[in-house]
């Protein structure tokens, strides 16, 4: 699992049948201290997620599991929309602290 903040959404009318339905996210991944790395990952995504959110994301086989479908074309999958983040007692990301 990777945390990233929500950066924008990737829309497509041509796609993959099992996608239909499907919100894509345009991902940035955030590093310990909470910077922005140069590193982006489209994932698609379960749990409403909205722009600038920080989220917790899966890759890989586990993020088609997590989807219930095994069989779709999925690499990387949102699973948990993102509260706070705090390392020994520093509080790095608060939620409630960003939209003030």
């Amino acid at each position: 699992m990777q945390i990233a903040k929500v950066r924008g959404t990737v829309v497509s009318t041509q796609k993959d049948p099992s996608l239909q339905g499907t919100k894509l996210l345009m991902l940035q991944v955030v590093d310990e201290e909470g910077n922005l790395l140069p590193k982006y990952e489209v994932a698609a995504d379960n749990v409403g997620a909205g722009l600038d959110e920080w989220v917790l994301y899966s890759v890989g086989s586990a993020s088609r599991q997590i989807l219930g479908n095994e069989k779709r074309p999925i690499d990387a999958a949102v699973i948990a929309i993102i509260d706070s983040v705090r390392i020994e007692d520093r509080l790095v990301y608060s939620k409630k602290d960003q939209y003030r």
